[in-house]
């Protein structure tokens, strides 16, 4: 039952300290996100929630502080901190990265965990399909725009939440913002395939700086993600009976995340896939260079960064 599930492996993280250290997750309000950042309090680490409702990370920080138990205050306890973070909206992206900017002085970890999952045919404000845009363009312009801090905190650590689903996908230059034509299932492929041609490309721009990147699939867990997802009535007890016997929970679904932010065992490591805390292979399209680095340009000029 363990095996088929993908079982959790607290084990690889057991006695890891991020004390002093300070941790960026997005969508930290609920599923693996809300998961992790409890970890990480519980590892004593100053963890940033960036969350697109202020509201319900206020409360999911209020739940998260009353699970970890109060520290002792001082210089070395965790800390919770709720910042308002929309990947939908560049504006906003920008906004937050000013604020990190000029109240932050060290950024160790930053995870990329924030996703949209098959929603119907939207757009960001931006004017971006709305998977593409927040899985894929939303985090680009977040970590290029936090770089610098990054650099400056090393040894640091950037982690990209993708998804196993990334194999169905392909990175079509012609329709990127599917104005040609949209499949929920496809396009949510397509962006986690960016996810790690992204994090791959951003390794090989930062060899030798101190910062590394990696990007892992959770596996299959039980979360909101799936809220656009229609099960037909009949079928909801049986599908509520498998996910809860065989899909992980959102803690054992972020072990992954936690290990790559904190564990001394990938220190140095970078521009590698991981899935229940061990490196995976991926397919030849995950791996092309050249397409990983033409998404690169194209998404600094979607983003603004290059006129």
């Amino acid at each position: 039952w363990r095996w088929l599930r993908g079982a959790a492996r607290p084990e690889a993280i057991a006695g890891a300290s991020m004390r002093g250290k300070t941790v960026i997750i997005t969508g930290a309000n609920s599923g693996l996100g809300r998961a992790a950042a409890a970890e990480l309090l519980r590892m004593q680490a100053r963890v940033i929630m960036g969350c697109r409702d202020r509201a319900r990370a206020e409360r999911a920080a209020r739940e998260i502080r009353a699970e970890v138990g109060e520290r002792a205050e001082g210089e070395d306890s965790g800390e919770l901190v709720v910042r308002e973070l929309d990947l939908a909206s560049l504006r906003s992206v920008r906004a937050f990265c000013h604020r990190v900017l000029q109240e932050e002085p060290r950024l160790d970890v930053l995870i990329n965990n924030a996703g949209v999952f098959q929603c119907p045919y939207m757009k960001t404000e931006d004017g971006f399909e709305m998977q593409f845009g927040v899985n894929h363009l939303g985090h680009f312009l977040l970590t290029n725009l936090l770089l610098g801090l990054l650099k400056n905190s090393a040894p640091s650590r950037i982690v990209v939440v993708s998804s196993k689903l990334y194999k169905y996908g392909e990175i079509n230059f012609e329709d990127l913002n599917s104005e040609m034509s949209y499949n929920k299932s496809f396009c949510y492929s397509r962006s986690k395939l960016a996810n790690i041609l992204f994090a791959r490309e951003l390794a090989r721009r930062l060899e030798g700086t101190g910062v590394t990147v990696n990007s892992l699939h959770p596996g299959i867990v039980r979360t909101n993600l799936g809220r656009y997802v229609t099960i037909p009535l009949l079928a909801k007890p049986l599908f509520n009976l498998v996910s809860w016997a065989f899909f992980k929970t959102p803690l054992e679904g972020a072990q992954t995340s936690i290990y790559l932010a904190s564990s001394p065992d990938v220190e140095g490591v970078s521009g590698k896939y991981f899935g229940d805390c061990k490196e995976e292979e991926l397919l030849p399209k995950a791996m092309d260079d050249l397409v990983a680095r033409k998404l690169w340009d194209i998404s600094e000029v979607m983003v603004g960064l290059l006129k």
